[in-house]
Order: structure tokens, then C-alpha cells, then sequence
């Protein structure tokens, strides 16, 4: 498994299993071979990430997750969204086989993360919120310490023209900027051609310059075939980069659509809002703006068409609760 984070262990291709966080419930249901139904036998071409009924409640009686259920297909970008303390980074790391399960199915390629063999690990790339480089060394010896990793990993010059680092190649990680360091990360996630890729918070801290150019980065690495899940604070980013997404908050998960449809219908609803002769304000949703203006007999001052992003509808959803 291909990791970056300070707070994980690099990747070591010997090891059979996967850490996992210091959890006071280690055991992890058992890992028959299973396909949706209970029918025995791998599945070919199976979805990327499935998760079925998945719970997670700690000695404390704390329920982080409750009853959660997606699929991931692949090759798909999956934005998995809530506010602080919703559940997100317990699913991401149950599924990435840091933290058990008390409750449910999850399958990552086929296979329980909690009971993974080395050759299913090297199929993962993982890329967490904290740097795993060591600032000593510069970006071209920390790429060639982990393509040693992977017997079938990409060259450094491939990883450096993607991450748009070819002239930082000798340079060291202490002096790369933060928008350079997090593409040395990507880097390192994807060195052993992943099938999937977990990033959490990957543009924590970016400028907005640095940050379109890591979505072009991304965008890159999803024409390649490589299934994503994308955990982010900013609504834009999954905006721009998901094919669906799901919503959890409390645990819970909210809704499950793709991108675009997320939130209720009305919240979606784009809203004409204007004043009228006497400077009274109207406010009225419709699916066709246009068709309302133009109905209109008397004149709209101060005419405004307001169509709701997705952190609006996520805002409305997530403030019901």
C-alpha cells in the first residue's frame, strides 16, 4: 500500500498486514470471499469500494458510524463530505484498513481491508493531510526511495512532468513551497500505479493558484483509470472533481447522488428575487428564471437570479440536522 503521512508508517512491501490506529476493538469481522448477496466467490470486474451497513461505535458507547452503505465504481471520483466530527475519517480509515469495524460489510478491490495480502496493498495509494517526505533529501532521492518499493512503479521522470516538479527535482524537501510538498505527495501516492486513491484533504492550506493546479494534476490521474475518494472541507474542489458524492453528517449518511444532484430538489431550485414599484422584495423559486421574467407585466427592479451552488445545498442539508 502506498502511503504519505508522518502519522502512518511509509509502505513496506514484506509486510502482510496493514496497521491500523490503536483502537480498543481490534477484531474485524471475518473475510469470506463475498459478492453482493452473500454468493460465494470473487466477483470480476466488482465495483472499486463497497460498503454495506457499515458501523463503527467505540468503548465509550460513542457511535461514529451508523449503518453507512456506498459503492464505488470504478474509475469513479467519490467526494465523501460533513462537518467536523461527521464520521468521514473513521469510514476513510476503515477502509483503508487503519481502524476496525463493529458493524458491516466493506470491500476495497474485492478484498476486507482488515485482512489484506501484500499484493492487494500494493494496489492502494493513499495520500494523507500531513507530509510523509523527509526534508533532507530532494524530491528526485525521495522518489527513487519509494519506486524501490514497487516492482511495477512509474519512472521518476514520468512522476516529475505529472507533478509539474521537473525543476525541483534536486531540490530538497525543506525548501520546496506547501503546494510543492503536497505534489511530492501525490507523487508518492500514485508512484505504484494505484487502482484506488485516498486523499484526505488534499489542498489543505493552498492558495487558489496552487489549488487549480492540483485539480489539474487530479484530473490527470482520474483519465488514467484510477478510482478516487476525496475527503474535503471545500464544496468547490468536490464540485469540480466528483462524479457522485455522500454526504454524512453525525454519522449518518444524509444523501448519496451524483454531484449535481445532491440536497433536495428545492434546494437546488435556482430563486428570482427582485422589487417591485413600491420597493417591496419578491423572492420566488422556479426551475425556468427566464420564463418567470418574461411572464412578468410589471417592471422587476433590482432583478436577481440566484442559483445555488453545492455549498449551499450542503449548508441547507447539514444545518437540518
Amino acid at each position: 500500500m502506498q502511503r504519505s503521512g508522518h502519522d502512518r508508517p511509509a509502505p513496506r512491501l514484506p509486510a502482510c498486514t496493514i496497521p491500523r490506529s490503536d483502537d480498543a476493538d481490534t477484531t474485524a469481522p471475518a473475510d469470506p470471499p463475498w459478492r453482493p448477496g452473500g454468493e460465494a466467490g470473487p466477483m470480476p470486474e466488482s465495483p472499486a469500494i463497497e460498503v454495506q451497513h457499515l458501523g463503527k461505535q467505540y468503548a465509550t458507547g460513542k457511535r461514529a458510524v451508523d449503518d453507512v452503505s456506498f459503492t464505488i465504481e470504478r474509475g469513479e471520483t467519490f467526494a465523501l463530505l460533513g462537518p467536523n466530527g461527521a464520521g468521514k475519517s473513521t469510514t476513510v480509515e476503515i477502509l483503508e484498513g487503519y481502524r476496525s469495524r463493529t458493524a458491516g460489510d466493506v470491500r476495497v478491490l474485492g478484498h476486507d481491508p482488515a485482512r489484506t495480502s501484500r499484493s492487494h496493498n500494493a494496489r492502494i495509494g493513499i495520500v494523507l493531510q500531513t507530509s510523509a517526505e523527509s526534508p533532507n533529501v530532494t524530491v528526485a532521492e525521495q522518489l527513487n526511495h519509494f519506486a524501490t518499493l514497487y516492482p511495477k512503479h512509474r519512472s521518476i521522470e514520468e512522476l516529475l512532468t505529472a507533478t509539474g516538479l521537473e525543476t525541483q527535482r534536486n531540490t530538497r524537501i525543506s525548501r520546496l513551497s506547501g503546494g510543492q510538498r503536497r505534489r511530492v505527495d501525490v507523487a508518492l501516492g500514485i508512484i505504484g500505479r494505484p487502482e484506488v486513491l485516498f486523499l484526505d484533504e488534499p489542498t489543505t492550506g493552498f492558495d487558489p493558484e496552487a489549488r487549480r493546479q492540483f485539480w489539474d494534476l487530479l484530473r490527470q490521474v482520474q483519465h488514467e483509470g484510477t478510482t478516487i475518494l476525496l475527503t474535503t472541507h471545500y464544496l468547490d474542489e468536490a464540485a469540480q472533481l466528483a462524479d457522485r458524492a455522500a454526504v454524512i453528517a453525525d454519522g449518518k449518511l444524509l444523501d448519496l447522488a451524483p454531484i449535481d444532484e445532491i440536497g433536495e430538489a428545492e434546494a437546488r431550485t435556482p430563486r428570482v428575487r427582485w422589487r417591485d414599484d413600491g420597493g417591496e422584495l419578491h423572492d420566488e423559486r422556479t426551475t425556468d428564471p427566464t420564463a418567470l421574467v418574461r411572464s412578468s407585466s410589471a417592471p422587476m427592479h433590482d432583478l436577481e437570479v440566484i442559483r445555488p451552488s453545492l455549498e449551499d445545498v450542503y449548508l441547507d442539508m447539514v444545518g437540518q440536522q
